[in-house]
């Protein structure tokens, strides 16, 4: 009996505990759960604009460094110090390279070839009617058209035909080679071969020599100024250009550029400026240079202009402040014949002139002119312009000049 009753205290005690663990199950399943701690977000940061020089990432904070962890920058590394030399050797090639004109001396000679529409008209066509069994009274006509034609001048024209008129009869019989010695010896006497025809550009105990160049738009003056520093250049002088000419577009940029072909520097100021200040300080230059030689381009003028022709005498007042002027050369056209003498006397009225450059000379058959210009003026022929070209610009040679219209 007694194990029964052990047998029933042991299951009821078995059936106890297990309805413990059922009820303690379910509670844990109906409890909430543990209160945990909030998390906290970081605000995203607000994006930024970059800035000048900045990537579009936002900035970030840089690790900071202490002084001894800093280092020096090194020394540049070879391959920089090479790309350096390569970008100085371009920007010399990139420079205008300094050319070396052809000496002047026969250059008059060398373009004779360029006179042929003189020759043709002029030394030919001279010869051509010298050369006629009976020079009667229509033959002399035809001589004296043909030299009017030419620009020669209506004065220059009877005088050279009343000496060849009396040196024909007493020539006598005239063979071709005596004719051509008659008529180049009387052509170079009316041409003049004693006028002095260098160009005064030599430096003296004032300073160095000033040289003004004038004459109306479209004569070709500026160019012409440019060609001459090249003259001189070549003949061993050292120039400094001043751009006076400060009414035309560009004019002295086309000066500059002329300038830098031969290291000759320029000195210019602001476009529509004080030609007689820019003339000023190029001569001033000139002296602080020891130059030998100023070349100054004064503004084109229309010679009916009073007001430009006097500042053209201002001008000229202003440089003389430096010292005196040695040379004031006036830029004729060629082609334009007996309106260039027009042109001249104006000029003549407001400077001095001392010497004429004759232009387009290549492109004309009017080579007389330069015996009429020099009769008009009384001043010398000193420079002729036969062609486009850089050196086209030659010292005026009247034998070469006669040589030349005349022909083999």
């Amino acid at each position: 009996m007694e194990y029964v009753i052990l047998a029933v205290v042991i299951a009821v005690v078995a059936i106890g505990a297990i309805a413990g663990l059922v009820v303690s199950g379910r509670r844990r399943q109906q409890l909430p759960p543990k209160s945990q701690a909030p998390v906290i977000t970081a605000p995203k940061p607000t994006p930024q604009e970059p800035q000048v020089g900045e990537e579009a990432a936002p900035p970030t904070e840089a690790p900071r460094r202490t002084v001894e962890e800093v280092q020096l920058p090194e020394a540049a590394a070879p391959a920089e110090v090479e790309a350096t030399e390569a970008e100085a050797v371009e920007a010399a090639e990139a420079a205008p390279a300094i050319e070396v004109p052809e000496p002047t001396a026969g250059r008059l000679v060398r373009l004779r070839s360029r006179l042929s529409r003189s020759q043709n008209s002029l030394g030919k066509g001279l010869l051509s009617l010298l050369s006629r069994e009976h020079l009667d009274e229509d033959t002399w006509e035809e001589i004296e058209e043909t030299l009017l034609t030419a620009d020669v001048g209506v004065a220059p024209t009877q005088e050279l035909v009343e000496r060849l008129r009396t040196r024909v009869k007493v020539l006598g019989t005239r063979t071709p080679d005596e004719l051509r010695a008659l008529l180049r010896e009387e052509l170079v006497e009316l041409v003049g071969k004693d006028s002095d025809r260098a160009v005064r550009s030599t430096k003296h105990e004032e300073g160095p020599a000033v040289v003004l160049v004038v004459g109306v738009n479209g004569v070709g003056k500026t160019t012409t100024t440019g060609k001459l520093a090249r003259v001189l250049v070549a003949d061993g002088r050292t120039v400094v250009l001043g751009a006076a000419d400060t009414f035309r577009a560009a004019a002295a940029d086309q000066l500059q550029t002329w300038g830098e072909r031969v290291g000759a520097r320029t000195v210019r100021g602001p476009e529509g400026g004080d030609p007689a200040s820019i003339a000023f300080d190029a001569v001033k230059e000139g002296i602080a240079e020891g130059a030998d030689t100023v070349l100054i381009d004064t503004a084109g003028r229309l010679h009916t202009k009073t007001g430009l022709m006097d500042e053209l005498g201002k001008v000229k007042r202003v440089v003389e402040k430096h010292g005196p002027v040695d040379e004031v050369l006036l830029v004729l056209d060629a082609t334009t014949g007996q309106n260039g003498l027009i042109q001249a006397r104006v000029f003549a009225e407001v400077v001095d002139i001392t010497g004429i450059v004759l232009t387009k000379l290549d492109g004309t058959a009017k080579g007389g002119i330069v015996v009429a210009v020099q009769r008009e003026l009384g001043v010398p022929v000193k420079l002729i312009g036969l062609g486009e070209g850089a050196d086209d610009l030659a010292p005026f040679e009247p034998g070469a000049f006669v040589d030349a219209l005349i022909g083999d």
